[in-house]
């Protein structure tokens, strides 16, 4: 098979356009002849013109010689001849025949067309469609059915001029419309070179949505050979499809997939995916097949050969407000997706499509326990609903088969009512409340059901202060089921609180004139916070999660936060019509601290916590801040910062550059890394990239990459190096404009 495919979509349905357009022009100028006027067909006028008219009566010809020209609105017929014959219905125009239509042309020496059959040939013949910019020249090209066409010695390529940087040719093509185009002894050219060659080539001619071969994709790489995939697309239906695929890998064997799709309403859409395959290498836990097949930041081993990833996403609308979502992730092994992340259908691929369709994406491709859930949900105005069946798959103890006490929440319920009046009294109630059943495979499971109402009433204080205190009380039981890491836990558990709070709140803004009619509003708010949870013995209850131990709260939490507004000029349309402000945010600056009293009562506790400032600036699209950071009032010195700098222009360029610290307060839980990226436009057809991260902490390169994209006319090359943990890659890609890419 080629490592390249012709994908081009409209070529050809454009080219019988272009024939049968032609057919009408060159009868609408013969029949012009006898009426030596404005030929009316359709919606409008035709304007013919010519030097010089004649008819033969016997053979019922017509023919208009010299500077023949057919016009219709942005449509023109140009040929030194033209001759209808009314007893054969053929056309044919002769020396130097163009059509234009807009900005497309089809140019020949002859064409000749049978109007009853809607067959014909164009000799020397050449076609140029603008909207992709494609060109297909050809000795003969033929009409043989109202969808088919037959070309000898063809060429087609996207490049302007004589001889083009890059263009395919073949000794015969056939073409059938909304079909498939067949080339026999094909041959890319670059220039003048010959660079591949395959004697046969098949491509997709398609516009419609519509079952067929999808255009193929080639690769080599170290850990898998040289790498084939091959996509079938099945339109099932108009609101449900599936793609076949069948990847071949020379080192590991052949893996095939597929992909359905749905649409059934607005609210209502699903993909399933799923592939696997016979792997030919394992990693057995011995040094060399580690090295070779495994990856070496992972002790688990993988000595399993068949390899899966089953993924799905599905939102659908059940009526009566009820929304349903399933989330499937089920893999065969820790590897499998890092060895696929960059594959066809692989992990970004499915993480990026998941993102953008359903809004939710998967988990990283290196954590081997994978979240499977089912939810129903539905919303009110002021309360919701929520029933979710979770399992968290831990690959590694599955394969392995190990004890596996991960923790399922088999069902969890949430019904919760946002702050709302309540009837008859000046106050407002709020309630969570939440049912679960816990279940460990090999550990503990339990019952749990919380219950958490609250009452709060707000107090205007004034024209800047508002005062909001609350009250509330917190129930809790457990009905154990099986206890296995405490067989002498009692059956049932229960557990009580309370917990109070003072929430107040103030709102200041200044409006500064900034000339030209720009305002600028400076908003500052305000806010303190008090929370009282008191201290009770939680150590004889479950322990399942952190809803189990709710720690013991006497703290007072402040803020500080500043946004800044940009109201731009106003502008009225023509008429006085008045056109709306337009708002810039410009930034936010925010500041928070908290102080324990509790901490305050223990000798050698601190009190107050790191303060935590946010700062996120931007002004328009060509620069933005986005930073964070937590400073210790004891040590005189940040604990933790984070700090984010993108500049951007209009040509393309790009910097960021992105660092981040956390003080050390264990073996693992330092960090200091720095990120840079770049994107350089270096002329109108090169640009650079290139990135770099490291862990300061470890000494280490987390990431390193470097390449480069040069675009012509009529092709783009890209060419990429990366080297991330114990992966490295080059990648070289060719992409043929309006035809496919080659590269691996």
């Amino acid at each position: 098979m080629p490592a390249f495919a012709v994908s081009n979509t409209d070529l050809h349905n454009q080219f019988s356009f272009y024939l049968g357009l032609l057919v009408i022009f060159l009868l609408l100028a013969s029949a012009s002849v006898v009426s030596a006027a404005d030929y009316k067909l359709g919606p409008g006028p035709w304007q013919i013109s010519a030097d010089s008219f004649d008819y033969d009566q016997d053979s019922g010809t017509y023919k208009a010689l010299g500077n023949v020209v057919v016009k219709r609105g942005s449509h023109v017929l140009v040929a030194e001849e033209a001759e209808f014959n009314r007893k054969t219905g053929r056309i044919a125009a002769q020396g130097n025949v163009r059509l234009t239509t807009g900005k497309d042309s089809l140019k020949a020496d002859r064409v000749e067309m049978d109007l009853e059959t809607e067959t014909g040939t164009i000799e020397n013949g050449s076609i140029f469609l603008s909207e992709n910019h494609f060109y297909i020249f050809g000795n003969k090209i033929r009409k043989i059915g109202p969808d088919t066409y037959t070309a000898e010695k063809a060429t087609i390529t996207t490049c302007d001029g004589p001889e083009p940087d890059w263009k395919i040719t073949g000794r015969d093509v056939e073409v059938t419309i909304e079909g498939y185009g067949f080339v026999s002894h094909a041959a890319l050219w670059a220039r003048k070179l010959p660079i591949l060659y395959t004697p046969y080539l098949i491509f997709p001619v398609k516009i419609k949505r519509q079952s067929g071969l999808l255009t193929p994709r080639a690769e080599i790489s170290d850990r898998r050979g040289l790498e084939y995939v091959q996509p079938l697309f099945w339109a099932i239906n108009k609101s449900s499809d599936a793609t076949f695929y069948a990847h071949y890998m020379d080192k590991r064997g052949l893996k095939p997939g597929v992909e359905y799709r749905y649409v059934a309403s607005a609210r209502s859409r699903g993909t399933i995916m799923l592939e696997g395959f016979q792997d030919r290498q394992i990693d057995d836990g011995s040094p060399e097949k580690t090295e070779r097949w495994g990856f070496l930041d992972d002790s688990a081993i993988r000595p399993n050969r068949d390899r899966y990833w089953m993924r799905g996403k599905i939102d659908h609308y059940l009526g009566n407000g009820f929304n349903a979502k399933l989330d499937i992730d089920l893999v065969s092994d820790q590897d499998y997706l890092r060895e696929f992340k960059n594959a066809y259908a692989g992990y970004k691929d499915t993480r990026d499509a998941f993102n953008n369709t359903f809004g939710r994406a998967l988990d990283d491709y290196d954590d081997p326990v994978r979240l499977n859930r089912l939810n129903l949900n539905r919303t009110w105005s002021r309360a919701s609903l929520n029933a979710d069946l979770q399992w968290h798959d831990d690959v590694i103890k599955r394969r392995q088969g190990t004890e596996d006490d991960t923790l399922q929440r088999l069902p969890t319920i949430n019904f919760n009512v946002s702050k709302s009046p309540l009837p008859y009294l000046p106050l407002q109630y709020r309630l969570a409340s939440n049912y679960t059943y816990l279940y460990r495979q090999d550990g503990d499971r339990a019952h749990r059901f919380d219950l958490h109402p609250g009452l709060l009433r707000t107090f205007p204080l004034g024209s800047y202060l508002t005062l909001e205190p609350s009250a509330g009380l917190r129930y809790t039981a457990w009905q154990m089921e099986k206890a296995v890491s405490s067989p002498s836990l009692k059956r049932f558990h229960q557990r009580t609180l309370y917990d109070l709070g003072v929430n107040m709140t103030s709102e200041f803004f200044k409006i500064f004139r900034l000339g030209s009619g720009r305002l600028l509003k400076h908003t500052i708010l305000p806010e303190v916070n008090y929370e009282y949870i008191p201290e009770i013995n939680q150590e004889n209850l479950p322990d399942f999660d952190d809803v189990d131990r709710i720690e013991a709260q006497n703290i007072v939490t402040y803020s500080l936060t500043n946004f800044f507004t940009l109201r731009l000029a106003q502008k009225n349309r023509p008429g006085g019509s008045a056109v709306k402000s337009k708002y810039l945010s410009l930034g936010r600056l925010k500041f928070r601290q908290s102080y324990d009293i509790n901490k305050a009562n223990q000798s050698g506790e601190r009190p107050f916590s790191d303060i935590f400032a946010e700062l996120d600036i931007y002004p328009g699209r060509w620069f933005l801040v986005d930073s964070d950071a937590k400073w210790s009032p004891y040590d005189n010195r940040f604990n933790e910062y984070n700090l984010g700098l993108g500049i951007f222009d209009g040509r393309g360029d790009r910097l960021y550059t992105e660092y981040r610290y956390r003080k050390q307060t264990s073996e693992e839980d330092g960090k200091d890394s720095i990120l840079v990226s770049a994107d350089l436009v270096v002329t109108r057809r090169l640009k650079v990239r290139g990135a770099y991260e490291r862990n300061r902490f470890t000494n280490s390169d987390i990431r390193k990459a470097v390449g480069f994209t040069y675009s012509a006319q009529c092709w783009r090359l890209e060419v990429d190096y990366s080297k991330e943990r114990d992966e490295e890659k080059v990648s070289a890609m060719i992409h043929l404009s309006g035809l496919g890419s080659v590269g691996g």
